[in-house]
């Protein structure tokens, strides 16, 4: 078996590894204090970089936009993409990727809708799939974290008015994350098909990364084996 070039392998990964300091911002309150947001932008110029400017060197299909409800009357907006990126006249298979926002969502003066829900879910997908690129590894990998694991339930900053679509979400509880498991033991379901139900829906490799809106339509989904219609 012929051995692969790990650096050649590599050259785009350390390429986009990373994150200059003016395109970093620290999070100083909330959950995720002490850790690191990303302008989008940031994203967009290290593509154009890579594989020349959008519509040429790279671009995205929105393969799918819907809306899923959550606890409290609230709703979450979704999009899929595929992205594509160019290399010797060569196009890529689909990097694909899939991004929230709330769209309905429960505050103090009641129930707020936001206008914005679908581009906020767009830009927080496209840093899941350039992700896949190894784009920002150098934040991500040290911190060993994400914004869907990072620890407590404290309330997050709720604004985020530079990158709306980093806006960080609660993390579950390990009261949450026990039900799910009893939900899916009840069905006698193991643990690697849960996996596979979580990645297909939402591009996640764990339980622990589920946004609150994402456990509650897993969990849904899995009662609804118990009594089928």
């Amino acid at each position: 078996m012929a051995k692969t070039d790990t650096a050649n392998n590599l050259e785009i990964y350390n390429s986009v590894r990373t994150v200059p300091q003016e395109a970093q911002k620290p999070i100083t309150g909330g959950r995720l204090n002490g850790m690191t947001d990303i302008n989008p932008m940031w994203r967009i110029k290290t593509l154009t970089e890579q594989f020349g400017p959008v519509g040429i060197g790279w671009y995205y299909d929105i393969t799918k936009m819907w809306t899923e409800s959550g606890a409290n009357d609230e709703i979450a907006a979704f999009v899929e993409i595929s992205l594509y990126i160019r290399q010797n006249d060569d196009w890529s298979k689909p990097i694909r990727g899939i991004g929230g926002s709330s769209f309905v969502s429960k505050e103090k003066g009641g129930l707020y809708t936001s206008d914005e829900a679908y581009k906020m879910a767009l830009t927080d997908l496209l840093s899941v799939a350039c992700k896949s690129l190894g784009m920002a590894a150098d934040i991500y990998f040290n911190k060993d974290r994400t914004k869907y694991n990072a620890g407590d339930n404290t309330d997050p900053d709720p604004t985020n008015e530079e990158n709306p679509g980093e806006t960080p979400v609660k993390a579950l509880s390990v009261k949450q994350i026990n039900r799910l498991h009893a939900i899916r033991k009840s069905v006698n379901m193991d643990e690697d098909t849960l996996k596979r139900i979580i990645f297909k829906h939402y591009n996640k490799s764990s339980s622990e990364e589920l946004t609150r809106l994402e456990y509650d339509f897993i969990c849904g989904q899995l009662e609804a084996l118990k009594n089928p219609a």
